[in-house]
């Protein structure tokens, strides 16, 4: 079982911001909707990073400009501009870190050039 911590500033302060909406009824059905998958995609991950409908993967291009490996996860399917969460291992042992949330690119060649990922606490990505 893993250690599910969320990257610094923008991926905490956007479950914070989701969770806060959920509690007192103000997030409107986009919001439920991303709180919701976001949740589910954390339980797997904590529970098995390479569960099948995660469909996990290095993602090579953010592993080479961020020097550390940086993998991504489904948050739906099949569905124009699914979303996609983007994590790392660390920063201690049984941790992961969610350090991004992005729809699916559509441009293949460049596909994640504009990708910004958030930082673990440890270090700077």
């Amino acid at each position: 079982m893993y250690q599910i911590h969320l990257g610094i500033p923008e991926m905490e302060e956007l479950w914070n911001r989701l969770c806060a909406k959920h509690k007192d009824g103000s997030a409107n059905k986009d919001e439920e909707k991303l709180r919701s998958k976001m949740g589910k995609a954390m339980r797997h991950l904590a529970e098995n990073p390479r569960y099948p409908g995660l469909h996990s993967h290095e993602i090579t291009a953010l592993t080479a400009r961020y020097g550390q490996r940086v993998w991504e996860s489904y948050l739906e399917n099949d569905t124009p501009k699914a979303g996609r969460i983007f994590w790392c291992y660390g920063p201690n042992q049984g941790d992961i870190t969610i350090i991004g949330l992005e729809p699916h690119p559509d441009d293949k060649s460049n596909a994640y050039r504009k990708v910004t990922l958030s930082s673990t606490g440890k270090e700077i990505l």
